[in-house]
């Protein structure tokens, strides 16, 4: 079993296509891949589907999506004398569980290897952070799940993993600040501090990354620019961190990425 959730849908057994066509349906399947070999109670399930209004029938409705899952899924195991829908999509005590027996879903790979960046960033690694955590944020196709709607379990799921992928993100570019390539992530973070324009953490790195390229009119340009979007949208100042990077800049220092290495040369 493969399935894929981040970006559209994915899920497939023995290459063959598990996903349902109904909306419902993918909303469970997404659910019960991302708590693979897990239960998930029907009280999520039902959260999930109807948050607080479930309806009266709620329960005989989600016996019918289960059963159209089941056969989905049987229908990809037809080659397989074997297989049994039943081992797959598993009805416990209180819910349901998917047994991935083995199969993999891309926000295990993910995980897995951001966990491998990470330790690599911790050896002083950076090649091979950059590397682990490159091939992690390759997974994403698109926003996770992004032909799914969400109920409140799956868009907590979207937030923690959003979250994630914005932290690898940020060690990834930091590791590559490291090794001195600082022009090949400039027109990247250009286009994150657009898109964030309140996360101090890529202001910072595109502020290194610009003082590193010798352009320091604008380095000193972006701590203005989130200086003033913080201070006018959350009434704060920046963390100690910009002003210290501001000041290694303003005296020709040497600006090292990072959360608290910043030092006067």
């Amino acid at each position: 079993m493969r399935i894929n959730l981040l970006g559209p849908l994915q899920a497939t057994i023995d290459h063959t296509s598990i996903v349902p066509s109904a909306a419902k349906p993918c909303q469970i399947l997404a659910l019960l891949a991302l708590n693979g070999d897990r239960l998930v109670t029907k009280s999520a399930i039902f959260e999930e589907l109807w948050e607080n209004n479930p309806p009266h029938s709620a329960t005989t409705t989600l016996h019918t999506y289960i059963h159209q899952l089941r056969r989905q899924i049987s229908r990809a195991m037809a080659g397989d004398p074997s297989g049994d829908s039943r081992g797959v999509l598993v009805t416990e005590r209180g819910g349901y569980s998917l047994r991935m027996s083995g199969g993999l879903t891309d926000v295990q790979e993910f995980q897995r290897l951001g966990r491998a960046g990470s330790e690599a960033f911790e050896r002083h690694d950076y090649h091979a952070a950059s590397s682990r955590f490159g091939d992690a944020l390759a997974l994403w196709r698109a926003p996770m799940l992004s032909d799914i709607q969400f109920g409140p379990q799956l868009a907590m799921h979207a937030l923690s993993l959003g979250d994630l992928r914005l932290a690898a993100l940020d060690r990834r570019i930091e590791a590559d600040l490291r090794l001195g390539r600082h022009l090949e992530v400039l027109g990247e973070l250009r286009a994150l501090t657009a898109q964030h324009p309140l996360n101090e953490s890529f202001a910072a790195h595109y502020m290194t990354a610009l003082y590193l390229s010798g352009d320091v009119g604008t380095a000193l340009g972006e701590f203005r620019r989130i200086r003033t979007l913080l201070v006018a949208e959350l009434g704060v100042e920046p963390a100690r961190r910009l002003h210290e990077l501001q000041q290694v800049i303003l005296s020709g220092g040497v600006p090292l990425p990072g959360r608290d290495l910043v030092g006067a040369a």
